[in-house]
């Protein structure tokens, strides 16, 4: 069953690029956390999204939030697609796409795997889910959201 507004972040745990294993209940209940999905490393759509948070990302962290984004890539495939675009937030790797599932996110166009961003405060609640398949747009809804979010 797909995770909608209003419900709580489960835990789930996955490893990041430093190899290392990504807990999210170290999060939960400290700072909010901007999780989006993306299809595939190093491919033009993610590739602006990515870049999107980049360029953005001291504005995410000035409201204390981290980003996390997720694909189905290996962790070398990550640490090839940070080290190669300078990505300064976590990368976790989902090769069995099991948070896909736990997350509810599902394919776009039936083969792509989904585009999508879980906005989710600093008590682990989701306060707003956004697909598309337009990857610089997520970029900019997260951060109004986040921003009303800490008026």
């Amino acid at each position: 069953m797909a995770l909608k507004v209003g419900d709580t972040l489960p835990n789930f745990k996955a490893k990041d690029t430093n190899g290392t294993i990504f807990e999210s209940q170290n999060y939960i209940g400290k700072q909010p956390l901007i999780i989006y999905f993306y299809p595939k490393d190093d491919t033009p759509g993610c590739t602006t999204q990515a870049c999107g948070f980049r360029d953005n990302y001291q504005k995410f962290r000035d409201l204390e939030a981290e980003v996390i984004g997720i694909s189905a890539d290996s962790v070398q495939s990550h640490i090839k697609f940070k080290t190669k675009f300078n990505l300064p937030f976590i990368l976790l790797s989902d090769t069995d796409k099991k948070l896909r599932k736990l997350f509810g996110v599902e394919n776009d166009f039936l083969f792509i795997p989904g585009r999508q961003t879980f906005v989710i405060d600093n008590n682990g609640v989701i306060l707003f889910i956004f697909n598309s398949m337009q990857g610089k747009i997520h970029v900019d809804k997260a951060f109004k959201i986040l921003k009303e979010l800490t008026k």
